[in-house]
């Protein structure tokens, strides 16, 4: 018998009941980065490295750590002797998301209960290309057999959202976001190239341009945005003048670069107001720290970690400048330092509001905290500081077309926990309000609060 069986993490007979009422509901992947080229292109996919392996540094950083060579990851070899490499590693990652998310993936889509191991690999690499060649494998029909109702892309300003077009009439919505972070990040090596990419010369078209940016990825359907902060910016100063300066090819201080950033987040932020978008804030991460590596096979390969931040005075500052004015749209604040859990877990109060629940909200485990522990985490610091029940729950943030196990994974665990709370007498055994609660946080509260 699998150990992924339908108890798998629940503990208790209430988790069991509470699993129960919301196993079945949609998905709303409100964060992530699918490809929309591949979705509107209906992409087949090659074999269960291109499925599983292709593009996923979660598992490359583990590879790594296993010892395996380069070659075997991002390298030249075969593409059976890198999943062989991944099968290899499976057994020794006890412990790591990876193990029941990789063993989710193959019985929820593959019917495999099976171990992956070196010995059971050549089986399972057979059967799942096997599954692989027919249609309800393509990139389109494992969205559909998913159960997703909203997938929510991440796209660059100056993207034609072409593919989001082709999909107008595709039976789960296919909306952009926009994430501006190359026009944000003055002091990157990429902000000039990107300036002269998209045609401006001043800050006051910088302006003008992310305005009709905004006001164009609307007109698609877009209700989020999203910001990449390695830290959170906050200073009064002429953003014009640095722009200048940096067009100039000088060096900015980190005063003149954070009153840059500044400014443009709260241009955004107020078009974001206005519209009714929710603005996301992800901080904390320290990206490409190994700068051998990031050279030879670029960004976004397994070489980032967590950032050491104070994050509570500027977060304080920015957030509040923009209440004051009447432009903070409804946010999500994202840590992916845990130790600032509780600095976010009361950030969030300091800014509601009426009409919206939870009009601030605290996200979810993000990238390293998106295992058992870093949810329960997040979800137990919200419960102490706010209203879990308001939680907007889960989301992929995942470039992979099978991915959406994760939401099972962390409707399990939400259950489990509640649950545990019923069993220990810490709440009552109302089951319709728990089955409101438990299904408000899988699903219906980020339908109403995205408006979708």
């Amino acid at each position: 018998m699998s150990f992924i069986n339908d108890n798998f993490m629940l503990k208790t007979e209430a988790a069991k009941r509470l699993y129960a009422a919301v196993k079945d509901l949609p998905i709303i992947d409100y964060h992530c980065h699918l490809s929309p080229k591949m979705i509107a292109e209906d992409y087949k996919f090659r074999n269960a490295y291109d499925l599983f392996l292709g593009g996923d540094h979660y598992k490359w950083r583990q590879l790594r750590t296993n010892g395996i060579d380069e070659e075997y990851i991002t390298g030249g070899a075969d593409e059976y002797e890198k999943f062989f490499a991944f099968a290899k590693t499976m057994p020794y990652l006890i412990g790591n998301p990876l193990y029941h998310w990789t063993h989710l993936e193959l019985k929820r889509y593959f019917g495999i209960d099976e171990v992956l191991t070196e010995e059971s690999c050549e089986r399972i690499w057979n059967r799942v290309n096997e599954s692989l060649q027919k249609p309800e494998f393509s990139a389109q029909n494992l969205i559909k057999g998913s159960g997703v109702e909203v997938i929510c892309t991440t796209d660059d300003p100056a993207d034609t959202l072409e593919y989001h077009a082709a999909l107008k009439n595709f039976p789960t919505k296919i909306l952009p976001t926009f994430r501006p972070d190359k026009a944000v990040e003055i002091g990157k090596d990429s902000f000039l190239p990107y300036m002269k990419e998209i045609g401006i010369s001043s800050y006051g078209q910088l302006e003008g341009w992310l305005v009709e940016r905004i006001n164009y990825f609307n007109s698609f359907g877009c209700r989020l945005s999203d910001h990449g902060l390695e830290y959170m910016p906050f200073a009064e100063g002429d953003a014009s003048a640095a722009f200048n300066k940096r067009l100039a090819g000088e060096e900015l201080t980190r005063e003149e670069t954070d009153a840059f950033k500044t400014a443009v987040m709260r241009v955004c932020a107020r078009e974001y107001a206005r519209l009714g978008w929710t603005m996301q804030l992800h901080i904390g991460a320290l990206r490409n720290n190994n700068r051998k590596m990031f050279e030879k096979i670029g960004a976004d390969t397994g070489f980032d970690s967590i950032n050491d931040l104070c994050v509570a005075e500027k977060l304080s500052a920015f957030l509040n400048c923009l209440e004051y004015e009447d432009a903070l749209p409804k946010t999500i604040l994202y840590t992916l330092n845990p130790k600032d859990n509780y600095v976010l877990g009361t950030m969030i109060g300091n800014f509601q509001k009426a009409p919206t629940a939870g009009r601030i909200q605290f996200g979810s485990g993000w990238w390293f905290n998106d295992q058992r522990d870093g949810m329960v985490a997040q979800m137990t610091a919200l419960a102490n500081l706010g209203m879990l029940s308001r939680f907007v729950g889960m989301l992929t943030d995942s470039r992979s077309f099978v991915s959406y196990t994760r939401h099972e994974y962390f409707r399990r665990i939400m259950c489990n926990l509640i649950g545990e709370w019923v069993e220990n007498g810490e709440y009552p055994a109302d089951y319709e309000r728990l089955y409101e609660i438990v299904r408000g946080i899988a699903y219906f509260n980020a339908k109403k609060y995205f408006n979708f």
